[in-house]
């Protein structure tokens, strides 16, 4: 950090789920803040003011992106591409430019760029980055991070599991789980769509929805939230970490054992078990996509683990438990919704 003033950190989508708690941290840890988004602070059309704003800040945070937990129709998919993109190549632009650029950026992403994966577990050493719609947007991302030489700054690509928080990802989990549907989901056949095609400049993957027949053993890796903040306060301070890092438990599950998991918490008496084409019945009327639930994603935080970052939450169940509860005491009923929030990253 600076010394003789207050560090700053310009933190963009900073209203969202993860954003807001990272701000949250940071705001404790004794930074000035700057917010660049639609909601709040700069706006992405002012080119200069954003310029103005990473000049001497110490850390730049982007989380902007649109979220995920959505239908892929092609204005959805469309806006979840560009999102990222523009407003990464805008802090870039900004940085190049800057007399005084930060000395790190930690630029969100999605440990999704690994493949579907039910062999191995995928760490940045040795993952291998998969293929289609989800795939070529965290790869265009990520390419729209590190391209171009700013020697000032050290670039990170956090690449984060399913994050376990009081966000829209878990509660569309405990959501399924309450009304019955909490039984092991079953990859398998569905009817074909074009909705998890390639996009982009080098479209990669078939070009209607795969599918595998997984058992209902598809790997299940999650990140707690506290653990995401306190492992982005450690990659901020230390210097020898750049590049892509993983951030998900080293202790990933799978669906069987998730759904399973996620009856006992919210005290479901049964779960009915949904082969893939009954589930896509099921995300449709929730306006969001199976994708987010069926693909195996087995990551380990390699880079973390090597650097010595312990995590504080290794138990899914404990980890559920606590924010199902947490919603409860604040909602004031035991009722859990299908939540959005405009900057989740899944």
């Amino acid at each position: 950090m600076s010394t003789g003033h207050r560090p700053v950190a310009v933190i963009a989508g900073g209203r969202g789920f993860i954003g807001a708690a990272v701000a949250e941290a940071f705001e404790a840890d004794g930074f000035d803040l700057r917010y660049i988004g639609r909601s709040a602070g700069i706006g992405w059309n002012d080119g200069d003011a954003i310029k103005r704003a990473v000049d001497g800040a110490d850390v730049v945070l982007n989380f902007a992106g649109r979220s995920v937990n959505c239908r892929y129709t092609d204005q959805n998919r469309h806006e979840i591409l560009s999102s990222r993109l523009s407003t990464t190549r805008s802090l870039r632009e900004a940085m190049k430019s800057a007399d005084r650029p930060p000395r790190v950026w930690l630029n969100a992403s999605t440990a999704t760029i690994y493949r579907q994966a039910m062999d191995r577990p995928q760490t940045e050493a040795t993952g291998e980055i998969g293929s289609g719609f989800s795939v070529d947007v965290a790869t265009a991302w990520e390419s729209e991070l590190f391209a171009e030489s700013l020697p000032d700054t050290r670039r990170v690509a956090l690449r984060m599991a399913i994050v376990i928080g009081d966000g829209p990802a878990t509660q569309m989990l405990l959501t399924l789980a309450r009304y019955g549907l909490g039984g092991t989901q079953y990859d398998g056949w569905c009817p074909p769509h074009r909705r998890y095609r390639g996009i982009g400049a080098h479209p990669t993957g078939p070009r209607t929805a795969p599918w595998y027949r997984t058992g209902g053993r598809q790997k299940f890796s999650w990140v707690h939230i506290d653990d995401v903040v306190a492992a982005i306060r450690v990659i901020r301070d230390d210097d020898r970490l750049t590049g892509p890092i993983n951030i998900a438990s080293p202790n990933p599950s799978d669906n069987r054992t998730l759904m399973q998991t996620l009856r006992k918490v919210v005290g479901a008496p049964f779960g009915l078990p949904t082969r893939r084409w009954m589930l896509e019945i099921g995300m449709w009327t929730l306006r969001t996509e199976s994708e987010l639930i069926l693909k195996s994603r087995w990551v380990l935080p390699g880079t973390l683990t090597d650097a010595g970052f312990t995590f504080a939450h290794g138990d899914l169940e404990a980890a559920l438990t606590g924010v199902f509860r947490s919603h409860d005491t604040h909602s004031g009923v035991p009722h859990v919704t299908a939540a959005r929030s405009t900057r989740d990253v899944a």
